[in-house]
This record gives structure tokens, C-alpha cells and sequence, in this order.
């Protein structure tokens, strides 16, 4: 494929991001557009389409099968990933996108951007091998770092908190700088008041405290149990997020307890609608939320990096985590006491500066 170079004055960045649920991807096109509207050309890829064979498609089939079907093996799986005893494995699976990637990036970029682990381990080799010649930067997507989002080679990692930059050092990162979650303006922004009240009445929603539970793109992990759990406590109305799970959408809205909802394109509106979300990923959604100045908890999360996050989420004080049923009436009381518009991350530096900075170095 043949690149061109970005007219004067503007810098090609390429942004590689993996579609394994909509988290890297919504991250990778919020740095997409705010760089754009900077002045620079962005090219954005996806690592499922780097692996040859379809091998990547295939990935992403069994990664949202075991999410749906027994997502405790996948925090087993994460733990074992980011032990030295499988380094050669996570080498071997990702060393098959090595060419490709090279293709899709071309000549005269003025730096790579990755937002999802395996991609930085592409990059990070790429570049110690010397056959990458631009500055890679990493932007970690998660408040809890796994060994896998470090990669010797990669120039700069970005981290959403101090905490995470912590973990990211002492995982080996050398340059690691602090910066604002990149969510999209939607979620920042001020909505009127006859707005919210249009899109209320369009999704059938109650006037009564309303609790929107996420569970990402795929609507994966407890979520039944954790909608009538909160419809238990008589404190809020569950709206669950299901994303594009049709059958858990269809299940839910026969209970009758449940507000249930498909793909829904104006999240920002939704979050604002309610009165707190109730998260299981500790992943864009929750920052999205929190950037609204909407109260999150964490309750009924899943294993491996989701709960890796709300650990991490917890500890710095961002997201209470309700580890346990009978801590749900609290916990929901406590959010709906906390004040709306609280943003943590609204003082940070844009992501977006770092990673044209380094690329007009």
C-alpha cells in the first residue's frame, strides 16, 4: 500500500486499536478525531485485520464466546498471559501481524499509537528489531496495567492516573506521562433539560431513579443478576446497556422488572438520563460516565481485567466497588448522595497533546 506524505505543515499519526469490544476502538477514535482537528492526517487500523489468515477474526470469535460462556476462565487466562512462563506464547501469537502492520503504517508516519495491549507488543518488537523508524506510543485504556500493555521498545506509555503510571513503571515503562481519558466531547458537554426529557419518553424510561447498568459492547457477565438485584433493593429502576446481545435484551424485558435496550448510538444522553451506572469492566464506559459527572459503581464485575479495574478504580477513588450483594443498598445509597459532576480527570493534560508533541519531536 502506498502512502503518501501529509501535506506541509501536518503530521501522518497512525492509530492501531484491536475491535475485542468497543472500549480500545472508541478510545483509538477519540485520539483519531481530537488529532485531527489538530491539523494532523490520522490512519487508523485494526490489529484483528493485521493477523494473516483471519487468524485475528477467529481471536476475537473465541475471546467473546469464553466473555459470554465462562468468563472466569478468562481471568485465569489473563494471569497466566502476563506470567513469564507464557512469554514466548504471547511472542509467537502476535509475531504472525509483525509484516502487516508494517504495510498498513508505510512510510513517513510521524508515529504509532496503539490502544490495545497485543498491538503494543507488535509495535514495541517492531521497533527494537529497527524496523520501525517512528515513535510508538502506547496509551493504556485501563486503570490497572497488565504486564502485557508493557512492551521494550515503545517510546512513551500514557496513563490515566498516577496510580497507573505506578504500575506501568514498575512493569518496566521508562517514559510514562499522565493524561486526561480521551472521551468524546458528548459526554463533557452540557445537554438541556427538554433533551433529556425527549430522550426519556424515546426510550420508555420511568420518572423515577433510574440505575443504567453497562456491560460493554457485548452485554457479558452478571448482568441478570446484578439488574435484579438492584430492582430488589427498591432503591432505582435497573436500564441495562446490552449492546448488541439481542438474546440478553429480549431476556431481560420479560422479567418486567427491567428497562432493557439494544445498541444505543447516544450514550452520552443515556448516562445523563440516569442516576448512577453500574459498571462490571472498569473500561471507556466508566470514564465516560464519570467525564458526564454521572456517579459510578462497580458491582458483580468480571474476572481478569475487570476486576483488575475495579480494584484499581476503588483504590484511587474514582468508582466505589459493592463487592457483595448485602453492600448493595449502601453502595447505591452512597452514589446517589455523591454530587453530580464529579470528573477526577478534569484537570489532566489531552492525550492528545503528548502524542503529536513527540511526533513534531
Amino acid at each position: 500500500m502506498e502512502h503518501q506524505p501529509a501535506p506541509h505543515g501536518r503530521r501522518r499519526i497512525v492509530i492501531i486499536s484491536a475491535s475485542f469490544g468497543a472500549g480500545h476502538d472508541g478510545a483509538a477514535a477519540e485520539l483519531a478525531r481530537r488529532l485531527s482537528n489538530d491539523g494532523h492526517r490520522v490512519d487508523r487500523h485494526d490489529l484483528v485485520d493485521l493477523v494473516p489468515r483471519r487468524a485475528g477474526v477467529l481471536l476475537r470469535g473465541l475471546y467473546r464466546r469464553q466473555l459470554t460462556t465462562v468468563p472466569r476462565t478468562w481471568g485465569w487466562l489473563l494471569a497466566l498471559a502476563g506470567s513469564h512462563r507464557l512469554a514466548g506464547t504471547t511472542t509467537a501469537l502476535t509475531a504472525s501481524a509483525d509484516d502487516m502492520t508494517l504495510e498498513a503504517i508505510g512510510s513517513g508516519a510521524a508515529a504509532v499509537v496503539s490502544t490495545y495491549p497485543l498491538a503494543g507488543q507488535v509495535l514495541g518488537r517492531l521497533r527494537r528489531q529497527g524496523r520501525l523508524a517512528a515513535p510508538v506510543i502506547t496509551y493504556l485504556t485501563d486503570l490497572s496495567v497488565h504486564p502485557l500493555w508493557i512492551a521494550d521498545g515503545v517510546d512513551v506509555h500514557l496513563a490515566l492516573h498516577d496510580d497507573a503510571a505506578r504500575q506501568a513503571k514498575e512493569l518496566g515503562a521508562t517514559d510514562v506521562r499522565v493524561v486526561a481519558p480521551a472521551v468524546a466531547p458528548a459526554f463533557t458537554g452540557l445537554v438541556p433539560a427538554d433533551t433529556l426529557s425527549a430522550a426519556r419518553r424515546r426510550w420508555g424510561l420511568p420518572a423515577a431513579p433510574l440505575a443504567l447498568v453497562v456491560a460493554g459492547a457485548w452485554g457479558v457477565g452478571s448482568v441478570e443478576r446484578a439488574a435484579e438485584e438492584i430492582a430488589a433493593t427498591g432503591l432505582a429502576v435497573p436500564v441495562v446497556a446490552c449492546g448488541r446481545n439481542d438474546t440478553l435484551r429480549r431476556r431481560l424485558n420479560r422479567s418486567g422488572r427491567t428497562i432493557a435496550l439494544g445498541w444505543v448510538d447516544d450514550m452520552a444522553t443515556l448516562v445523563r438520563a440516569c442516576q448512577v451506572v453500574v459498571q462490571n469492566a472498569g473500561g471507556l464506559s466508566s470514564l465516560e460516565a464519570l467525564a458526564a459527572g454521572v456517579p459510578v459503581v462497580t458491582y458483580r464485575c468480571l474476572p481478569g481485567h475487570g476486576a483488575t479495574n475495579a480494584e484499581a478504580l476503588d483504590r484511587i477513588g474514582w468508582v466505589p466497588w459493592i463487592r457483595h450483594r448485602g453492600d448493595l443498598d449502601a453502595g447505591l445509597r452512597a452514589a446517589f448522595d455523591r454530587p453530580r459532576g464529579f470528573n477526577p480527570a478534569a484537570a489532566l493534560p489531552e492525550a492528545v497533546l503528548a502524542a503529536a508533541h513527540l511526533a513534531a519531536a
